[in-house]
């Protein structure tokens, strides 16, 4: 910036959306070296505004401070480079930089001062409805831009030190455990709603034309196509994965095969293990649910989930939850506890209609599964919702007709959206553990001690946990 014409430091204004200033300083002839001399009173006599001029002495501090640990690295990486020439490569450099700006970027960051009806609610640590949550969002959508300098693109390391901070800061605000990844998501839309009318910052438009988008024109490409463009985008930030194009590719093969009817499963199979990487980075990310299940659909099909479960774990999950239901169906519904539960009553109900052996287990297993919350006194609703409307964000079951073999239905259902329909009730046991694990979603602690004793027989510990 040091060597910066009058000019560049216009253009520099406008690109921070400070182009009101740009007359003025082409009168006063502020070049860039002047620019980072101004001192407070400077700034004053130059910028009448003083939301502008908070603005301007912010930017340059920051470049300032981003200067002096810039050159305090590169010296570092040099002295690093002559010792282990081998270690420090151009890549390898890069990544040193682009490392160091987000943690100069963590430590400076705080929350802003929010307005005093958004403080007032926060004080009383209410929940706030729909229209305060908007109005939170927006302030920190104007904030992070502000620590940008002016970015409309926040990294997804980014969103997670806002998002903790805010947490971190209210605790109230994370609902059962699942309010990061609510709040991520508002916040990564607020940026998006904003970026969409733009016209004339250089950033925007630079990616809208990568991503196929052009002026005077509405995208009519696929919303599985437009995280097409995203996932290339993280790609070439990340030279260690596979290249953008070659990534697409088979992403875009895996959507189109989903929409058929006769599949290739071999080649399914293929093709999600090499897409397996960039998968759980997303995932480990906190990217939202829906945008992993755009580019992946198959993780909708039980079988695709187990596999995933198992690639993690080295577990069958579906054939180990068989086995624990068989051993301790019979135990569960002998216990005290669970004598008078509805679905008990409901389940012998029906045991007096049906003679076959094998309906009369399958019907054992299903109460048994059903029952399992009320065994270890947990919320039953976070683990199934029977003949009712799922209303818990946590991966869930949907139960209908549990005890009737010829209309009974099982779903999985995350963020209350169905993610797959499931054939009985141990399959849809066994896809509810294994969802929290592939989606790396928090147990709630409300259900914790039934997930709890159903993993510690999936993973076969040292100490299981006990029926009570």
């Amino acid at each position: 910036m040091e060597s910066w014409s009058v000019e560049q430091v216009c253009n520099w204004l406008k690109q921070r959306n400070l182009g009101e200033l740009v007359p003025k300083f082409r009168e006063e002839e502020v070049s860039g070296a002047a620019l980072l001399a101004l001192n407070d009173r400077m700034v004053q006599q130059l910028v009448k505004k003083i939301g502008h001029q908070a603005v301007l002495m912010d930017l340059i501090k920051k470049y300032q401070q981003q200067e002096s640990g810039l050159e305090s690295l590169t010296y570092y990486c040099e002295t690093a480079s002559q010792q282990f020439p081998e270690v420090i490569s151009g890549k390898n450099l890069k990544s040193f930089f682009a490392r160091h700006r987000t943690l100069q970027w963590t430590s400076s960051y705080a929350l802003p001062d929010f307005p005093y009806d958004v403080k007032c609610i926060l004080a009383e640590k209410k929940c706030p409805d729909h229209s305060m949550r908007i109005r939170i969002i927006e302030f920190l959508q104007a904030d992070m831009t502000k620590y940008l300098e002016g970015s409309l693109y926040p990294n997804s390391q980014q969103y997670n030190i806002v998002v903790n901070a805010l947490l971190q800061a209210y605790p109230f605000l994370d609902e059962d455990g699942n309010g990061f990844l609510l709040w991520k998501r508002a916040l990564k839309d607020r940026f998006k709603y904003v970026r969409r009318p733009i016209e004339d910052d250089e950033q925007v438009l630079r990616n809208k034309c990568k991503f196929g988008h052009r002026r005077g024109q509405s995208r009519k490409s696929s919303l599985a196509e437009n995280k097409l463009d995203d996932i290339q985008g993280q790609l070439e930030e990340e030279p260690a994965h596979l290249k953008g194009s070659a990534m697409a590719l088979h992403i875009k093969w895996l959507n189109q095969e989903y929409m058929k009817t006769q599949r290739n499963w071999e080649e399914v199979d293929n093709r999600m293990n090499v897409t397996t990487e960039i998968r759980r980075k997303m995932i480990s990310d906190k990217a939202p649910l829906k945008d992993i299940l755009k580019l992946f659909p198959f993780l909708r099909c039980p079988y695709q989930l187990f596999r995933e479960f198992q690639l993690l774990t080295h577990t069958d999950i579906h054939k180990k939850t068989v086995e624990i239901l068989e051993i301790y169906s019979e135990n569960i519904l002998s216990l005290y506890v669970v004598r008078n539960n509805p679905i008990n009553i409901m389940l012998q109900e029906n045991l007096k209609q049906h003679t076959e052996e094998d309906v009369l287990k399958c019907m054992k297993m299903t109460a048994a599964c059903l029952l399992l919350p009320e065994v270890f006194g947990d919320d039953s609703s976070l683990f199934a919702a029977v003949n009712e409307e799922v209303k818990a964000v946590t991966p869930v079951l949907e139960v209908k007709n549990p005890f009737n073999m010829n209309s009974c239905e099982f779903a999985l259902y995350i963020e209350r959206e169905e993610l797959a329909q499931l054939d009985d009730c141990t399959m849809a046991v066994a896809a509810l553990v294994a969802a929290f694990h592939v989606f790396d979603i928090p147990c709630p602690k409300r259900i914790h001690r039934t997930l709890n004793f159903l993993e510690s027989l999936v993973f076969e510990v040292g100490n299981p946990a006990s029926l009570p």
